[in-house]
């Protein structure tokens, strides 16, 4: 690997972060690139068996296996917000990123340690569960400030990078399905767990040699006074230890389902709430206006979200039941088929990217509106392609061919709705309330989450079919009427 560091001279230049490069970017960038893929490959690999261990070795029935799913991902989307605050306040996104990789590399170790089955030796998993989303608090969200700190806000490599590191998302996504996914389901589950957790060692690895890398960036905030001390301990290994007591407190809440959607309901209410009031209290029309439209926003994205999250539950169970898996004469575990999603988005992220800039360059952008009703739209239209595949097959296998589209029409409704939300939230809040709402959006990723098991619940018993068709019908009319408002809307502003 060789490294080299701009000439100064370069009249084409852009403002760079001290040290060496790779490929013109921040050397850093590939340490933090790798960590992530491992990392994404633990918890793509472990979350592609989830759904079958819980009911195939603790023996829970589809109904409560659903419901566990939702909510254990649920606490995974709302654990960085918390993570993310600690980084800022005190330890800094570096040692955020250390401590999540040592929580979330003993959560997969612990899982591959299998208890007794039929419900002996669970609290065990419920410790492996919330030692994965709190370490997940801490490494989610930070990493992803790390990358941005390698670049200055004017650096024209900026979202290239971030481009490079996306895609070291998706490949670790994608590995994780394939290998975790057939190692669990094919040999044993210790493996496919074991699998998962050798994979975070390897990006804890990796970070810890390459932090050097990094130039300093993510150091804790001016003023931390980390090695202050109360009681004996430094202000730093407090933090760590409320890091435990986090555990602590998962491992106790992940084991009452309701009270997780309890808790998203009337954090939503009160968030949701004090917005409300600070747009229209405080905030000056233009303003006020961005604020409404990110709300709805925010609520669309609940309800794609609640559908899109199907993947991992309803669907994968599925897939393992009643659809033709064979690959070139081999059958293939149901988790290996997790992977489509990622290997769409590295394949057609790039496509859809260049598609959103042809448009805006022809003064013929769609509106962000009229995106998210094409992302629910081409949702619904992925389940109802299985769905008539399913009912098409006469009571057979469905064939895998309606798997592949259904993952490839999810993928391009993503792209539509995911990153053009991200983006939107950025645009539409006033600067004192950029953080807040981008927390709201992600409080929202929660809440789908969590209805998606909800929603996952309702196709147990046989009934997958009818859940995914009127999961499909209630995606696509929502999605055209969504499109319909966007163009009469846009169309009046522009005749006023």
């Amino acid at each position: 690997m060789t490294v080299a560091a701009p000439s100064a001279t370069d009249p084409g230049a852009v403002p760079a972060v001290d040290g060496p490069t790779l490929l013109g970017h921040p050397a850093g960038l590939f340490v933090l690139f790798f960590t992530e893929m491992w990392e994404r490959f633990s918890y793509y690999g472990m979350r592609a068996l989830l759904i079958f261990y819980l009911i195939g070795h603790w023996g829970f029935g589809e109904d409560r296996a659903y419901v566990v799913y939702g909510s254990y991902t649920a606490l995974v989307f709302l654990a960085p917000a918390i993570g993310g605050y600690l980084a800022d306040r005190y330890i800094g996104a570096s040692r955020a990123v250390a401590y999540g990789g040592v929580l979330l590399a003993c959560g997969h170790i612990l899982l591959a340690i299998e208890g007794e089955g039929a419900q002996g030796g669970i609290g065990w998993f419920w410790a492996a569960l919330a030692l994965i989303v709190t370490g997940t608090g801490f490494l989610k969200a930070n990493i992803s400030v790390l990358v941005g700190d390698l670049y200055d806000r004017a650096d024209v490599r900026r979202d290239p990078g971030f481009t490079i590191f996306y895609i070291g998302i998706n490949s670790g996504a994608a590995l994780g399905a394939i290998v975790a996914g057939y190692l669990g389901q094919a040999i044993g589950w210790r493996w496919g767990f074991g699998a998962a957790g050798v994979a975070m060692l390897a990006g804890l690895a990796v970070f810890l040699w390459g932090r050097r890398w990094l130039m300093g960036r993510g150091g804790p905030p001016a003023g931390a006074r980390l090695g202050e001390r109360r009681w004996g301990i430094t202000r730093e290994y407090r933090v760590y230890l409320a890091g435990l007591v986090g555990v602590a407190g998962v491992w106790w809440l992940i084991q009452y389902q309701q009270l997780v959607g309890l808790a998203l309901g009337a954090g939503g209410a009160i968030v949701v709430g004090y917005i409300l009031f600070t747009a229209v209290v405080r905030l000056p029309r233009a303003e006020r206006n961005g604020i409404f439209l990110a709300l709805v926003l925010i609520l669309l994205s609940i309800l794609f979200w609640a559908f899109y999250e199907q993947a991992g539950s309803s669907l994968n169970v599925y897939t393992e039941r009643h659809v033709d898996r064979r690959l070139f004469g081999i059958a293939m575990p149901a988790a290996v088929f997790q992977s489509l999603t990622a290997i769409h988005i590295i394949i057609f992220g790039p496509v859809m990217a260049w598609l959103w800039l042809r448009l805006a360059r022809l003064g013929r952008e769609p509106a962000v509106l009229t995106k998210f009703g094409l992302g629910l739209a081409l949702l619904g239209l992925g389940f109802l392609i299985l769905v008539a595949g399913a009912r098409g097959a006469g009571g057979a296998p469905t064939p895998l061919i309606f798997i592949v589209l259904l993952y490839l029409f999810h993928t391009l409704g993503e792209l539509c709705l995911s990153p053009i939300g991200l983006a939107a939230m950025t645009r539409l809040a006033p600067p004192q309330m950029a953080g807040l709402l981008m927390g709201t959006w992600f409080l929202a990723t929660a809440a789908g989450n969590f209805t998606a098991g909800l929603i996952a619940r309702a196709s147990a018993g046989g009934t997958a079919v009818e859940t995914f068709a009127t999961v499909g019908w209630t995606a696509v009319i929502a999605g055209a009427a969504v499109v319909a408002i966007s163009v009469v809307a846009r169309r009046s502003l522009r005749g006023a």
